[in-house]
């Protein structure tokens, strides 16, 4: 993908920022248990930042954590939709490869669904400046689990139609982090069970049928809900999701 191209999918949720705030999954309860084990600190009291926060959907669990958590978001339509949900909560425009934040100050950098986005020869540099001696950075993705039969042939069908698709965690995302950065990984496992229209949102809010155009993602999102419908006739689906977690940590 070009760079462009790449920045044109990762602000195009600016254009269905209400939606993506109703329709995406948020975390289990379990994803933050790993998140505080593999940081090795409590989120109760820890000064966060959420880079690519979007409408607010993880810095909403981290304060619940406990956290106190500064936000970072490029977009202005997904901006405007966090300060809607989040009024008290800080939030600063800008991107994780040159983030307007001061050095050494924070506890635990996070990156929800959100470090794909960026260069990691930039960002990577730049969280370990923000970060405290000691401090975390947490990148972890929603991943639809292939292992469930009706969400791979959903995948197959999307890759077919998208043939750049990622069905979840996106594509080049395992490579996050350059090989020699040492970090700890886990995956958790969950499920939520949604209506049809909401999984149908949920899917129609990532940016390859954003960027796709009207027509076109209308006429997967429709043949989809047939499919669906013939699997889920009472209109009730269960999504399931694996979340990859990867800590790695500034030295001490």
């Amino acid at each position: 993908m070009t760079d462009s191209a790449q920045a044109q999918r990762a602000l195009s949720f600016d254009t269905a920022a209400d939606q993506y705030d109703a329709a995406r999954p948020g975390y289990p309860p379990a994803l933050f248990d790993a998140v505080e084990e593999l940081v090795g600190r409590p989120l109760t009291g820890a000064q966060a930042v959420d880079v690519g926060a979007g409408t607010g959907i993880a810095t909403r669990l981290l304060r619940e954590r406990g956290a106190r958590v500064t936000a970072v978001e490029p977009g202005a339509g997904m901006a405007s939709r966090f300060r809607r949900s989040l009024p008290g909560v800080p939030l600063v425009r800008g991107v994780g490869d040159a983030l307007p934040l001061a050095d050494a100050s924070a506890d635990v950098v996070t990156y929800a669904q959100s470090f794909h986005w960026t260069d990691p020869a930039r960002s990577l540099p730049e969280a370990l400046r923000v970060l405290r001696p000691g401090g975390a950075l947490a990148l972890w993705w929603n991943v639809a689990d292939a292992d469930v039969p009706w969400i791979a042939a959903q995948g197959e069908r999307l890759m077919c139609d998208f043939a750049d698709a990622a069905h979840g965690r996106p594509g080049g995302a395992d490579r996050a982090l350059p090989d020699d950065v040492p970090r700890a990984e886990r995956r958790v496992y969950w499920t939520r069970r949604v209506p049809l229209d909401t999984h149908l949102a949920n899917l129609g809010s990532h940016s390859l049928f954003l960027v796709a155009g009207k027509e076109a993602a209308r006429a997967f999102l429709d043949r989809e809900r047939a499919e669906l419908l013939r699997l889920f006739p009472d209109g009730s689906v269960e999504e399931a999701y694996a979340v990859d977690l990867m800590v790695t940590r500034r030295p001490a």
